[in-house]
């Protein structure tokens, strides 16, 4: 996979490129990575790529002729066919796992970070794709949500993770939040490892970080559970959970 960010500040991505488990499995060769700074392609000696709005209103709008020849550079620098411009907005559809899945297909990903208080329309209707947002918020640029959706990305990327089955095993992999997760010792602070943790006993060892992946997505997130078809171990431990919580509060 190939990932090029078109953005103001190349230097931020250096903490998704250089460390960590991405920053190694770039250098492992696993995935490729360019910054296209669009004041390269800015028609003025002193590189401004913004301009007061039409209109009238606050704040500065990115150009759309020096983000289209960026774009269409990094079109040209593409590993191959299967490709697509992302804008990074809090307009765009939301960031899920599903989405995740789905990028991770692609062999190469344009990731255009917006600054200012925006970008020309014309450019997002003639040049992008589509836009994703991470959540509810605004942040000062696209930067941030463009690493934070390469992160997601590329911990799906065969290779990048020590063991894929950390992925496989990650909240919303399979439509739940992950389970509690414990290591030595075995007492912190009073509070002691679960006993099944310790038992051998894979069998209920699963079922035990079944329910308790249940439990928690009811308590934080029960739209995943109203959205989701549950198979008979699931509706069982799901009832269980209930009647335990019933018998709590009388």
């Amino acid at each position: 996979m190939k990932i090029q960010a078109v953005t103001l500040f190349p230097e931020m991505f250096d903490s998704i490129t250089e460390y960590g488990v991405t920053g190694r499995a770039r250098k492992q060769g696993l995935w490729q990575f360019d910054a296209v700074n669009p004041r390269r392609f800015a028609d003025n000696k002193l590189g401004y790529i913004d301009d007061r709005p039409f209109g009238g209103g606050p704040g500065m709008i990115m150009m759309a002729p020096p983000l289209a020849a960026a774009i269409d550079s990094a079109r040209r620098a593409q590993a191959g066919q299967n490709g697509r411009v992302i804008y990074l907005s809090p307009q765009g559809a939301p960031l899920t796992h599903d989405k995740v899945l789905e990028l991770a297909q692609l062999s190469d990903l344009i990731l255009l970070c917006g600054r200012y208080e925006g970008i020309d329309e014309r450019l997002l209707t003639n040049s992008v794709d589509e836009e994703i947002g991470i959540g509810d918020f605004v942040v000062s640029g696209g930067e941030l949500p463009a690493m934070m959706l390469m992160d997601a990305v590329l911990r799906l990327v065969p290779g990048v993770l020590g063991d894929q089955q950390s992925a496989e095993q990650d909240s919303f992999a399979n439509g739940l939040l992950d389970c509690p997760h414990y290591t030595r010792p075995l007492e912190f602070q009073g509070l002691p490892v679960p006993e099944v943790l310790r038992s051998g006993n894979h069998g209920l060892i699963a079922e035990w970080r079944l329910k308790q992946s249940l439990q928690r997505t009811l308590a934080r997130r029960p739209d995943l559970l109203a959205k989701r078809d549950l198979i008979p171990q699931e509706a069982r431990l799901l009832q269980e959970i209930r009647e335990e919580q019933q018998a709590i509060q009388s």
